[in-house]
């Protein structure tokens, strides 16, 4: 698996809040200088920081799309759905054009065929990583880490026994940046094994072939890492 050696940097601050104010100030810039700038979106508690922070910004929304990275195959109602956080802290908010799987569909292949179809330039796109290295719904063991599709996936995930909605390897490989958000001590051991290792998580190869990366980090997650390439 190739290096991470592209084009990448690594910010580490001090709290969970300082990360999210630093990519709340990324996001911005990025909005400001794009024409038809897209943003894709991140479930978890980091991002929903940022997307609180986002809210207080004087952002040109209309002028933006927002997009899913992934989702779990549950009801847009439902407490774990990414698409019902996202609303709720950010997009209903602010007003922004989103558009979100569609779990009401039959079966989670047809919701991604139909989604992937609804999907354009992927953009600026946050990601966040799992303690056993995932991001997005990119699962080790998984069968969409062997899939070739510029596509949206429908992807099982044996150990939690569910089905996830995810963007692809391609699909992310044309972002124009990828913004990882990472917070607490217990990715700690999974930033240290990517960055300093490069064992190929499932987050290591979204970051080896992306065009541009940026990892965000707090001080707790960067606690293992040696020395980090200048931000």
């Amino acid at each position: 698996m190739p290096p991470i050696v592209n084009n990448m940097a690594v910010h580490i601050l001090s709290s969970r809040a300082d990360v999210a104010i630093a990519a709340a100030d990324l996001v911005t810039d990025y909005i400001a200088s794009n024409k038809h700038p897209a943003l894709g979106l991140a479930g978890g508690s980091t991002p929903a920081d940022l997307y609180r922070e986002l809210t207080t910004r004087d952002i040109a929304w209309e002028k933006v799309v927002c997009w899913l990275g992934d989702e779990r195959w549950v009801s847009v109602d439902d407490p774990d759905s990414n698409s019902a956080m996202a609303r709720r802290l950010l997009t209903d908010e602010v007003g922004v054009k989103f558009s979100s799987p569609d779990t009401s569909l039959p079966t989670p292949q047809e919701a991604a065929e139909t989604y992937t179809q609804q999907l354009a330039s992927p953009g600026l796109v946050l990601l966040g990583i799992g303690d056993d290295g995932h991001t997005a719904s990119l699962f080790p063991g998984t069968e969409a880490l062997r899939e070739q599709a510029d596509a949206y996936l429908a992807n099982w995930v044996e150990h939690i026994g569910t089905w996830r909605l995810t963007a692809s390897f391609a699909m992310l490989r044309r972002a124009e940046h990828i913004v990882f958000l990472v917070a607490g001590g217990a990715k700690a051991e999974r930033i240290h094994e990517i960055l300093d290792l490069n064992i190929a998580y499932p987050a290591q190869r979204v970051a080896a072939q992306a065009k541009k990366v940026t990892w965000m980090l707090d001080t707790e997650a960067a606690s293992l890492i040696s020395s980090p390439p200048p931000g």
